[in-house]
């Protein structure tokens, strides 16, 4: 039976090795050189660790937060203004059709 990873386990998964990075670059379909392999098993590895510290100092007594400052409604009222009529928009317009800018199909398609 194969044995269930730590991370899965809750625990922490000790250091990440040159394997643990190729099975990874083997999921994700990546081809690694052997230099590219030690750069970011280090990297990998210092960032479980900041990870790990971070886990060390979270707490359930604290609240979770998204933003360090707390914001509030941060977007103007939308209040209707002047804006142009419908003829203003298209009197510059190259090309328009049945009240609508007409613009060149992107898709290949004709609608």
């Amino acid at each position: 039976m194969p044995e269930t990873p730590a991370a899965e386990r809750g625990e922490a998964s000790g250091e990440i090795t040159a394997d643990t990075v190729q099975h990874l670059a083997g999921l994700a379909r990546i081809a690694l050189t052997e230099d590219e392999i030690e750069s970011l098993t280090s990297e990998l590895d210092s960032i479980l660790a900041s990870i790990a510290k971070v886990s060390e100092v979270a707490r359930e007594d604290v609240p979770a937060t998204s933003h360090p400052i707390p914001l509030d409604d941060v977007t103007r009222p939308d209040e209707i203004a002047d804006v142009l009529t419908r003829e203003q928009a298209l009197a510059n317009a190259p090309e328009q059709t049945d009240g609508m800018f007409r613009v060149s199909s992107i898709l290949g398609e004709e609608q």
